[in-house]
Parts: structure tokens; C-alpha cells; sequence
């Protein structure tokens, strides 16, 4: 009787057993193979072209090959840098059509290059769209506005926004204009007796936009967040690779050297965050630091007086500690890496073309003669928000924007099933003959001579902030920030690209210059 009760519950698991290998199974052939197939059927039937799916890996191994030839040889000097910063994607699109299709990995990517349709993308009036799903390595990095949706996007865009308010951000002008002044004093002492000296801008940039988040977003400067931007560089290094990665679950919790690193930065990032946050709420208690920087303006509109400790507790229309230390992070991330690439890459432009540099600087000299700009005196330039408007077309920091349907939606005449991503070339499509002219690839500033609206022969066909609900929040301090910078540039220094410069854009989150970007300056008496 024994050994049959036996028999009967080593069936019973065996059969068990069998039933989950049978389901696990199941599930993983769905994920890689039925699900995929699917989608692209679907895709596909409705005349859209594209590459065929490959289990599992999808186009990466083709992306990863178009990429790296592509960096591994620099471009002549000229404005023609897509093939160069983005090749798989415009490979695709020739190959393919403006409307076509890739798999990143188990997922198809649409892009989709028809103003008309990226602004019902955009603008989800039906909820259908969202960001892509993120994987935990890439949200290590920040857990803030950018990457909610929802109710809770909604709820924390709110308790942001108040101090990104442009008045508010009038008020860290003078933030703007001493940190540009430790800059400017630096380059003036490594100035030559021939009075000439060669800079390498893109660090110094780097530096200068990181101390203005730190003085505008904390009320400190860079030698303070000089080591959380360290730490955050060095993340951001480690999240690259994990995305250009094969994705394997569960693989983040293997204890390997890199993942050890990306928690161990993690904690400490998170740990100099909760001290700065907390030295600031016991500083405005006390009354010995004033609300004007965002973290300070952050926590008044969150009415955080008693800021709650853990990421749960929330007051009733605030956040917890944890919800501000990722937005810290947003601050840090987003603040300091699209501006310093918006300005070094018009200063090379610049180099590159004196006589709009000249028109520039006699601008400049006009409004602001050699005093520090205003935020009132920066409204009058045109001439200078006409140059930053085109080196943004033409060297967009973000060279796309990306999108996920989450529902089954309809752009246009195309039925979309739920899960699959779409990709909003931005850099593509600042450089497209059709929507620009044949002159696309050539700097014009006077594009732009009667505002964004009328620059193309589309309305959105400029959106480097993005658009619609979601529009980067921000975009005025971003501006406010570069047309500061430029001025007190170009009223100190006239500048040419040295010959050491070799012309090489390339994208690391942004749009970066690979071998760095010499500039000869020439201080102005």
C-alpha cells in the first residue's frame, strides 16, 4: 500500500513537473516566436516594409555592425552627419520607405517619418501611446517625470511644473551668469602671450552646464555635485552597454562585476541626493536658505515641510524622499547632457561659419554691450535664437524619440496592435529634403527668421523638445541657459576650430563629439 501511495505521488509530481516544462515552454515560444510573428503579419499586411524577424536578437547585431563602422572613421566638415550618427535607422528608411519597420530584439520598431502622423503620436488624445517599456538597468539611471504615464505622470508633472514656470527660472539668471563667469575666467588665464589659446570645449562645457544644475536645481555648485555627476557619468557608461546588450531575464540579478557596479553607484548617488535634499528642508526650516533654486521651489509646491521617508508614504499631494531623489536625478541627468551638447556643437558651427558668428556677436554687443545678459535683455536676440534653433535642426542633442503602443491604436490609415514601438527619427527629419528644402543640409539661421511655426514646410517638422502633453518641461531653462552661455562667449572670445578638430558626431544618450572639440579662441579687448 505504501510503495503504491508512493508511486501515485511520484506520478503526481512528475506529471507536475512536466505540466510547468510544458507551460514554460508555451510561454517562451509565444515571446520569441508566435508573438513577434504575429505582429509583423499584421504589420506587414498593410503594405509596410521592413526587415524580417530573426528570434530573439532581431536587428541588433546588424545595428551594432552599421554603428560601428560608421564611428570608426570620421566625416568631412560638413553639416551631412546622419549617415554617420544614426545609420541603421536611414539604411532602413532608404531602403524600406519613410514609413517602414525593425525589430529591436523581440519588438518591432515603426518608424514613422509623416509629420501628420507623429503629431497624433504625440499629442494621445486616446491614451494609446506610451514610452517604452524600460528595463530595471535602464531605470537605475532615473525613475523620474520622464519615464511615468498615467495618473502618476499626471500627478507628478504637476508638483514639478510650478517651478520650471518662466518666471521662475528669470530669477536664476544671475545662477546662469556665474557660472559662465568661472568658465569664461578659466579660458582667459590659458590665453597665450600671442593671445590665443586652444580649448577642448566640450569638458568645459560639460562642467559649466553641470554647475548650473547644481547651482540652479540645488543652490550649490559644480565642486559639490562634482562627484555625483562622476558617478552618474560612470552609470551612464554601464547603462549604454546593458542596452546594447541582449536583454536575458533576470540576468541583472547575476552578481558580475558591472552589476555590482551599477547597484554600488546607485546607493551612493542616492545616498549625496538624500543629503543634499535633507540639508535643504532643515535649511528652509530654519530660514538659512531662501526658495529660489528648483529643489527649493520643488519642495514648496510640494508643501514637504514633513517630507515623507519612504517611497510609499506620501502626503496628500506631495511626494516621498525617494520620489524627490529620482527627480534630483532627472535634474541632473536631462539638465546637464542635451545643453552641453546644444553648445558645443554651436560653437563648432560657429567656428565653422565667422560670419554668422560675427552677426552674432555684433547682436550681442548691441543689446547686452559687455554686461552680463538678463533674462530681459536675452528676449531681444534674435539673431542668436535663430543660430541655436538651427544647430539644433542640424544637430538635434537627442536624435530620436520613441513610443510604444500599449493598446491597439490607429495613426493615420495604419491599424497598430498592442506592442509595438514606434521611433520618431528626430534627426532624420530635421534633415529632410522634402520638409526643409534642398538646401536641408546647409546652415541657414534665416530659417527660422520668423519663428519655429514657419522654419519648414510643415509645422512639426521641428520638435527638439518634443511635443504636445509631453513637451520637455525643461526646455525654457534649457534656452534661457544656452543663450546666456553664448552670449558672454562671444562677448569675450571670437573663436575657429583648430586643427587638431576632426569632425565626428556620434550619439552616447546625446549627440557627442567623439574625438572632442578643439576650438582656438581669441579674447576680444
Amino acid at each position: 500500500m505504501s510503495r503504491m501511495n508512493d508511486s501515485v505521488l511520484y506520478s503526481l509530481a512528475f506529471s507536475s513537473v512536466l505540466l510547468l516544462l510544458l507551460y514554460g515552454i508555451v510561454r517562451i515560444s509565444y515571446s520569441i516566436w508566435w508573438k513577434p510573428k504575429s505582429l509583423e503579419r499584421c504589420i506587414k499586411r498593410q503594405g509596410i516594409r521592413g526587415t524580417s524577424y530573426k528570434p530573439l536578437i532581431g536587428d541588433m547585431k546588424e545595428f551594432v555592425k552599421a554603428i560601428t563602422e560608421a564611428w570608426s572613421k570620421p566625416i568631412p566638415l560638413n553639416h551631412q552627419i546622419v549617415p554617420r550618427v544614426d545609420p541603421f535607422t536611414l539604411e532602413t528608411v532608404q531602403k524600406y520607405g519613410k514609413i517602414s519597420m525593425f525589430w529591436a530584439g523581440t519588438r518591432p520598431r515603426l518608424i514613422i517619418m509623416d509629420p501628420k502622423m507623429i503629431k497624433e503620436v504625440l499629442s494621445n488624445r486616446l491614451g494609446h501611446f506610451q514610452k517604452p517599456p524600460l528595463g530595471p538597468l535602464i531605470l537605475i539611471l532615473t525613475k523620474g517625470l520622464t519615464t511615468l504615464e498615467g495618473e502618476q505622470w499626471a500627478k507628478r508633472r504637476s508638483i514639478v511644473n510650478p517651478a520650471f514656470h518662466l518666471e521662475k527660472l528669470k530669477g536664476m539668471a544671475p545662477a546662469f551668469t556665474s557660472s559662465c563667469s568661472e568658465m569664461i575666467e578659466r579660458w582667459q588665464k590659458m590665453v597665450s602671450p600671442r593671445g590665443a589659446c586652444e580649448v577642448d570645449v566640450w569638458p568645459d562645457l560639460k562642467k559649466l552646464t553641470a554647475d548650473v544644475i547644481s547651482r540652479a536645481a540645488f543652490g550649490s555648485n559644480y565642486e559639490e555635485g562634482k562627484r555625483i555627476f562622476e558617478l552618474q557619468n560612470e552609470l551612464i557608461v554601464l547603462t549604454l552597454e546593458a542596452m546594447l546588450s541582449l536583454n536575458i531575464p533576470g540576468f541583472r540579478f547575476v552578481p558580475t562585476k558591472k552589476n555590482r557596479r551599477r547597484r554600488e553607484l546607485d546607493r551612493e548617488i542616492k545616498s549625496m541626493l538624500r543629503n543634499v535634499i535633507q540639508r535643504k528642508v532643515n535649511a528652509t526650516r530654519t530660514g538659512e536658505s531662501r526658495v529660489d533654486d528648483l529643489l527649493g521651489l520643488l519642495l514648496q509646491s510640494n508643501n514637504q515641510n514633513n517630507i515623507p521617508e519612504s517611497a510609499t508614504a506620501t502626503n496628500d499631494s506631495g511626494l516621498s524622499i525617494e520620489e524627490v531623489i529620482e527627480e534630483c536625478k532627472q535634474f541632473y541627468l536631462a539638465g546637464q547632457e542635451t545643453t552641453s551638447s546644444w553648445l558645443t556643437w554651436t560653437m563648432i558651427v560657429l567656428a565653422m561659419h565667422p560670419d554668422w558668428q560675427e552677426k552674432a556677436r555684433e547682436e550681442v554687443l548691441l543689446v547686452c554691450a559687455k554686461n552680463e545678459p538678463n533674462s530681459e535683455a536675452i528676449t531681444h536676440l534674435k539673431i542668436v535664437t535663430m543660430i541655436l534653433y538651427e544647430v539644433q535642426r542640424l544637430y538635434s542633442p537627442v536624435i530620436a524619440q520613441y513610443q510604444h503602443t500599449y493598446k491597439d491604436a490607429k495613426i493615420g490609415d495604419i491599424f497598430l496592435p498592442a506592442g509595438v514601438d514606434l521611433v520618431l527619427p528626430t534627426l532624420l527629419i530635421h534633415h529632410d529634403p522634402g520638409l526643409w528644402g534642398d538646401d536641408v543640409e546647409e546652415f541657414k539661421p534665416e530659417r527660422f527668421s520668423e519663428g519655429v511655426s514657419k522654419a519648414s514646410k510643415d509645422q512639426l517638422a521641428f520638435f527638439p523638445f518634443g511635443w504636445g502633453p509631453r513637451t520637455c518641461i525643461g526646455q525654457n531653462f534649457a534656452i534661457i541657459e544656452a543663450k546666456i552661455a553664448l552670449v558672454m562667449i562671444l562677448q569675450n572670445f571670437s573663436f575657429e576650430l583648430s586643427p587638431t578638430y576632426t569632425h565626428a558626431p556620434k550619439t552616447v544618450m546625446t549627440l557627442q563629439p567623439q574625438h572632442g572639440a578643439q576650438i582656438i579662441l581669441h579674447p576680444l579687448q
